[in-house]
């Protein structure tokens, strides 16, 4: 059997704020296989966002282990690029620059960057595009860019924090589809948070249910249904059902922990 993609053990994750500890995360145990495609899902305040951090190496945990791509985390690295909401790109570069900018920090020949930039630019429908400035952009081109700039450097692995929750419904379908599309022909590992259960039974191989503050694995429901996926399915709406069902009785003891503490 081939090492895991990810491994995650006994992992707590507590902060401080106001004075006292809180525990975001407390005994996640998680193992997600190379090439799979895993959506971690729940309600504000579950720690899907905290989980993501810790494995892309931004925010260690307190106590458990944690390995990718067969080694500990002890910090950001090459082999995990991060996808964020917020498209994270330059201003002042073009699409180009800012696609090309990782290749060049490593140093790579200038001809090699150039054609690596044109080939996923082209991938992407962005290539008329990359003399453009992102405030020229919309925000589903943007994301694109922030895609695209990940994808240039080749980590095996891609962490997306809800990088389409911004987006309208039609932009968001048409990057479901491309991300998907980039997944089977590149093989990566994709670990993407997402508050849409909607979007996390379409992308996913798995969906990983979390349990509101502290964050624990409630349930992970499996996703056997064939891709392209037909949301209107009979098939897929019993598995939506069966997922809602999961995600509002943590939404429920959201609401019922956030009534008590106003009643304190």
């Amino acid at each position: 059997m081939s090492e895991p993609a990810v491994r995650i053990e006994g992992v707590k994750k507590a902060f401080r704020a106001g004075g006292r500890e809180i525990l975001a995360l407390d005994g996640i145990d998680l193992t997600i296989s190379p090439g799979e495609l895993v959506c971690l899902l729940g309600p504000s305040g579950c720690g899907k966002s905290t989980l993501l951090n810790a494995i892309a190496g931004f925010a260690p945990p307190t106590a458990g282990t944690l390995t990718a791509n067969g080694r500990a985390v002890a910090g950001p690295g090459p082999d995990r690029g991060m996808v964020f909401q917020e498209y994270a790109l330059f201003p002042w570069m073009t699409v180009e620059a800012n696609v090309a900018f990782g290749l060049e920090l490593k140093g790579e020949p200038r001809a090699a960057v150039a054609r690596r930039v044109e080939e996923l630019l082209r991938q992407l429908g962005l290539w008329e595009f990359k003399d453009r400035f992102p405030k020229d952009l919309s925000g589903g081109m943007r994301q694109r860019v922030a895609i695209a700039r990940v994808l240039a450097i080749d980590p095996p692995m891609l962490l997306m924090d809800e990088p389409f929750g911004a987006l309208d419904a039609l932009t968001r379908r048409n990057l479901q589809d491309e991300l998907l599309r980039l997944w089977a022909a590149l093989g990566k590992t994709i670990v993407f948070v997402t508050h849409g259960i909607e979007e996390a039974i379409y992308l996913a191989d798995r969906v990983v249910v979390m349990t509101y503050r502290p964050g624990r694995v409630k349930r992970v429901v499996p996703v056997a249904l064939p891709r392209p996926r037909d949301t209107a399915s009979p098939e897929f709406n019993a598995l939506k059902r069966e997922v809602a069902q999961l995600v509002m009785e943590e939404q429920a003891r959201h609401e019922q922990a956030e009534r008590a503490a106003t009643a304190d």
